[in-house]
């Protein structure tokens, strides 16, 4: 069942979407070589609660943290631990929000220190299927045109396309219909409507697509070992243009020369 949201619910959903923007931009501020993920784990969330608002992973299905922050080869659903970050390390962060009983929900994956044009090109691709995804998100298409977007990028550039997981619905839960897939066929899959806001989030893989579940029951790794990068906005569909809920902008002001231009 897919929920259609009221403008006045689309804009409780932005402000915990520009949270998260925010709370990713105070990790930024912290994010070198040295810091453990524990340590921007507590930034986020000391952020997050001294805007009255909630983190929403922590304690989603038992998840023991703010952020997922997944290094290297690992995609997403990485558990702030005592890791340290290393040099020339890129840190997917995902970090989701509820204030006044709406979520947000973005990721960015942050380049650290001396970052290979290898890597940094994961990171350019990455970025860029998620705006092309967003740009196929308007009252008319459908699900799979999205999809096809996103998936048509990252293979254009050899890359492989996460398919065990997708992005979703996102309102009064964290997780809502409609699944949204990063690869697919376009016209295939529900056809969007104003109102609708979904998650859209590209979990793309330097090599093959593959990726295993690890031990923790969380984390999930590519299964050749080559870095994944992970970029995440939540948007409304309107009609002719998405609007885009969540932000980078602040984050990349923090990064300033290290941002990922696409």
């Amino acid at each position: 069942m897919i929920y259609y949201k009221t403008q006045e619910e689309i804009e409780f959903i932005r402000h915990s979407s520009l949270l998260v923007g925010k709370a990713l931009a105070e990790v930024a501020k912290e994010l070198k070589p040295g810091v453990t993920t524990a340590h921007i784990d507590k930034i986020a969330e000391d952020y997050i609660r001294s805007q009255n608002a909630k983190p929403a992973f922590k304690g989603y299905r038992g998840f023991p943290a703010t952020l997922c922050v997944s290094v290297n080869a690992q995609v997403v659903h990485g558990i702030p631990g005592k890791y340290e970050i290393r040099d020339g390390d890129v840190v997917s962060v995902d970090c989701g929000v509820v204030f006044n009983g709406f979520y947000g929900d973005s990721a960015y994956t942050f380049p650290v220190g001396n970052v290979g044009e290898e890597a940094m090109k994961l990171l350019r691709v990455t970025k860029a299927c998620l705006y092309k995804g967003i740009e196929q998100a308007v009252v008319g298409n459908r699900i799979g045109d999205i999809s096809e977007a996103v998936q048509a990028h990252a293979e254009n550039n050899g890359y492989g396309v996460v398919r065990e997981l997708v992005g979703h619905g996102v309102g009064k839960y964290l997780h809502e219909s409609p699944e949204v897939p990063n690869y697919g066929k376009k016209g295939a899959g529900p056809k969007m409507l104003e109102g609708l806001v979904i998650a859209i989030e590209p979990m793309i893989n330097m090599g093959k697509r593959n990726v295993k579940q690890e031990r923790d029951g969380w984390t999930i790794t590519t299964s050749d070992g080559k870095p994944s990068a992970h970029f995440e906005h939540t948007i409304a569909v309107k009609p002719g243009r998405a609007d885009i809920l969540s932000s980078f902008a602040p984050i990349e002001e923090v990064l300033k020369l290290q941002q990922i231009e696409i």
